[in-house]
C-alpha cells in the first residue's frame, strides 16, 4: 500500500511538470495509453481473453470514463494548484462516498459520520478561502476530481464481487486509452525527446500503483489499508518543495489537518466487507 502511495505521488508530480509544458489531456492520453500497453505485454499472454471477461459490461465503461474523469479534473488542478493543496481537496473523497452511499447505496450512517463529513468540507473552506481568488476554475477542478472518484467508488462497490480486478483494471486503462486517443488530433504537441521518458513513467507509475494496490488488498482489510493513503499528502508536500518550491500557506496546513482527520475518523469507524477497495484518491 506504501508502494502504492508513492507511485502516483510520482504520477502526479510528473502530471504536474509535463502540464506545464504540453496540453493536459495529452499528459492524460499517455498516461492511459502506457498503461494499456504494459497490460498487454504483461498480462495477455498469461489471461488471454479472461482479461476481456466481465458480467458488467455497462458497469466497466461508466466506471473506467468516471476514472478518467477524475484523472482529467487532477491533472488540471495540478497544472494551477501546488501539489499539496490539490491532494488535500481531493481527500475529501471518502466524505462524498459516505453522503453518495446514502443515497445510491440505501447505507444507512451514524450521527457521528455526518459530524465528521461536515467537519472535512469546513476543513475544505480553509483551504480554498471562498472569499478568496483561489474559489475559481482550478480549486473547482480539485473538488471534481473527488466528486468522479467517490461515483466511481460507489460503483466499484456495486459489482466488485462478481468482477475479477485485473479484468476491471484492464477496462480501466483500455477505455481512458481508446476515448483519449479519439480525441488526440485535437491537442497533440509531439514531446521533446527528453520528455519522452518523462511520458513513459506516467504510464509505469499509474499501472505499477494500480497492481500493487491489487496486491495489497489480497492481504489485508481496506478497514486498514484506507488511512494509510492519506501518507501521500506528505509525499505531495515533500515532492511539491523539491519539485516546484511550493509550500502550503498556515490555512493550507490548517485545512490539510481537518480534512485528513475527519478522513480517518470515517474510514477507521467504517465496517467494509471482506477486500472493499479503500477510499483513497487513485489516478
Amino acid at each position: 500500500m506504501m508502494v502504492m502511495v508513492l507511485c502516483f505521488s510520482v504520477l502526479e508530480t510528473v502530471g504536474k511538470y509535463l502540464s506545464r509544458s504540453y496540453p493536459v489531456p495529452m499528459v492524460v492520453w499517455c498516461r492511459y495509453s502506457v498503461h494499456t500497453l504494459l497490460m498487454l505485454v504483461l498480462l495477455a499472454p498469461r489471461m488471454g481473453m479472461r482479461l476481456l471477461r466481465t458480467g458488467q459490461p455497462g458497469g466497466q465503461l461508466v466506471r473506467a470514463v468516471l476514472l478518467m474523469g477524475s484523472t482529467l479534473c487532477n491533472f488540471g488542478a495540478l497544472s494551477f494548484l501546488p501539489m499539496a493543496d490539490v491532494k488535500a481537496i481531493t481527500f475529501i473523497s471518502p466524505l462524498l462516498v459516505t453522503l453518495l452511499a446514502v443515497w445510491l447505496l440505501r447505507e444507512e450512517v451514524r450521527w457521528d459520520r455526518w459530524v465528521a463529513v461536515a467537519v472535512g468540507f469546513f476543513g475544505v473552506l480553509f483551504i480554498v478561502r471562498p472569499s478568496s481568488a483561489m474559489l475559481q476554475l482550478p480549486a473547482l477542478l480539485a473538488i471534481g476530481t473527488a466528486l468522479c472518484y467517490s461515483l466511481y467508488q460507489i460503483l466499484t462497490r456495486k459489482f466488485s464481487d462478481t468482477e475479477n480486478p485485473l479484468t476491471t483494471l484492464f477496462y480501466t486503462a483500455v477505455v481512458g486509452c481508446v476515448l483519449m486517443t479519439l480525441a488526440a488530433p485535437l491537442f497533440w504537441r509531439t514531446p521533446e525527446l527528453r520528455h519522452v521518458p518523462l511520458f513513459m513513467l506516467l504510464g509505469v507509475a499509474g499501472g505499477f500503483g494500480h497492481y500493487m494496490l491489487i496486491k495489497a488488498m489480497e492481504l489485508e482489510n481496506a478497514s486498514f489499508l484506507s488511512p494509510l493513503g492519506y501518507t501521500q499528502l506528505l509525499w505531495a508536500i515533500l515532492f511539491g518543495f523539491l519539485v516546484f518550491g511550493d509550500l502550503p500557506d498556515l490555512h493550507a496546513f490548517v485545512g490539510m489537518a481537518i480534512i485528513v482527520a475527519s478522513g480517518l475518523y470515517v474510514a477507521l469507524g467504517h465496517r467494509p466487507k471482506p477486500r472493499e477497495e479503500p477510499d483513497t484518491a487513485i489516478e
